[in-house]
């Protein structure tokens, strides 16, 4: 689990176990995915749908169930949906601040010399970071704590006012979905703590800084002209 709950609106598998062989598998994929109430598809050719992917972008689709229903409502569905101007970070981050401590988890899971040298320094005065959630992943926060870092988990909303009252030693700008042009309050807040405190980003958080620095961030949405069936499945 990298959050608090599975944000995906769909799941796409090639093969589905039906067997937990992994040791620290506690239930199915199957099992998982109903309890988090996300549906999903298996038995698609996923290499098939990357190669498509690949040589036409982003694409739409619908997941359906219902054998009644007919394809042509669910490619006008697909048709309806888009993620342009869609803010979808106000629907993953967190809703109150929270600050973070656990590390990597066990010796096997920490890789570094380095945060094991951070580890073991106790006399180091740890970096306070402020991280914004837009949809953050709890390795990224393991990753900076094993460093040795406080970590102040932010909502997308907060203010630049906020984070530098926090008194930072830099500003972390996190991965989550949708289109950066869609979050203006974030932009809005990096380009002011621009200048004022180190700040990194990735993916998203690397768009909103591209944003807030002057650049353009273009998305494109595609759809299927019509339906395709993989394996007996419709997707």
């Amino acid at each position: 689990m990298e959050s608090g709950k599975v944000h995906l609106s769909g799941v796409i598998v090639r093969d589905l176990s039906s067997a937990v062989s992994n040791y620290r598998s506690r239930q199915t994929l199957d099992e998982y995915l109903k309890r988090q109430g996300v549906p999903g598809i298996a038995g698609v050719d996923t290499r098939a749908l990357t190669m498509r992917l690949r040589e036409t972008g982003c694409l739409n689709a619908v997941i359906c169930a219902d054998a009644a229903v007919p394809d042509d409502e669910l490619v006008a569905r697909a048709k309806a949906f888009s993620i342009v101007g869609k803010d979808l970070i106000s629907e993953v981050t967190c809703s109150e601040p929270y600050v973070w401590s656990e590390g990597a988890t066990g010796a096997e899971w920490e890789f570094s010399s380095a945060a094991k040298k951070a580890i073991a320094d106790k006399d180091a005065k740890p970096f306070n970071v402020v991280a914004f959630d837009f949809g953050i992943k709890h390795n990224i926060l393991r990753r900076l704590a094993s460093f040795g870092c406080k970590l102040t988990v932010v909502p997308a909303s907060t203010s630049a006012a906020d984070v530098l009252a926090m008194n930072p030693d830099g500003v972390f700008l996190s991965n989550g979905p949708g289109d950066p042009s869609a979050v203006p309050y974030a932009v809005a807040a990096a380009k002011e703590l621009l200048g004022k405190q180190p700040m990194f980003g990735i993916c998203m958080g690397h768009q909103v800084l591209g944003q807030a620095l002057g650049g353009c961030v273009r998305l494109f949405d595609f759809v299927f002209p019509s339906s395709f069936s993989f394996e007996g499945s419709r997707l």
